[in-house]
């Protein structure tokens, strides 16, 4: 028999390990983790410019420089798999005046995931900087290891449900709680990776950058897992120390 106040820890705890988990899914899916905001591109020479980098970010090679400063100049947004830039709609560019917008994005391959940055970005033999390429890795496979791990509780919160036992409890909280560290970690690693590549790729004049909402939703997700791994830890402690004196109440 579960006291009520265990029973209703691991409700609030599922519902905020749910919330969670959608929240880090959502974000591990979308570009707008960080974004830039570029001032309006005015003469011809600066739209033939910006025409060259577009088609060179869709079709070109995988370059970190070449991607990067496309992104500066085109109202870019990136995230952990996607890169996206906003460009008119229309094949006439920035010649016709309120043009429809549209988000053209490419993906990061998983072999581009692992492609090493470079101390100047664009410059292979400038050295790798074994900091940025490091953190660039741990961004994305930080999330999936939270992901992991939120499985597995799932799947042994399950177990426990079919056998009606709450001795797993403590270590699904356990697991809770490490793909919370896991999710603040990869919030770590992505803004310290983006201020990387601002030094070492300054951006252009009157471009500003700012955090997308993506980036918020993480931020949100790991506080969640923390709390449910606090409330089933809580409830596993409580449940066992309150079975042993009932235990030893029974033997006395």
């Amino acid at each position: 028999m579960v006291d009520n106040r265990y029973a209703t820890a691991l409700v609030i705890a599922c519902v905020l390990s749910i919330i969670a988990t959608v929240y880090l899914s959502v974000a591990i899916g979308t570009q707008h983790w960080y974004q830039y905001s570029s001032p309006t591109v005015r003469g011809e020479a600066n739209i033939s410019e910006l025409r060259s980098l577009y088609e060179e970010f869709m079709d070109g090679e995988f370059d970190e420089k070449t991607y990067s400063d496309t992104l500066f100049r085109l109202n870019g947004t990136v995230g952990l798999w996607w890169r996206c830039v906003l460009v008119p709609a229309n094949a006439h560019w920035y010649k016709e005046p309120g043009a429809k917008m549209v988000l053209e994005c490419r993906s990061f391959t998983l072999p581009q995931q692992f492609t090493p940055k470079y101390k100047e970005p664009g410059n292979h033999n400038s050295g790798e900087d074994m900091v940025r390429t490091y953190l660039w890795r741990c961004q994305f496979l930080l999330p999936l290891v939270s992901l992991g791990l939120v499985v597995l509780a799932g799947l042994t919160g399950f177990c426990a449900c079919l056998c009606r036992s709450l001795t797993p409890t403590l270590g699904i909280g356990v697991l809770h709680m490490l793909a919370g560290l896991c999710t603040l970690a990869t919030v770590c690693c992505y803004l310290a990776g983006m201020d990387l590549l601002h030094r070492v790729s300054m951006l252009p004049d009157k471009v500003d950058g700012s955090l997308g909402w993506s980036l918020y939703l993480v931020l949100i997700s790991s506080p969640l897992h923390m709390m449910a791994a606090a409330l089933l830890v809580w409830a596993a402690r409580s449940h066992s120390q309150n079975y042993y004196r009932m235990t030893a109440y029974r033997v006395a």
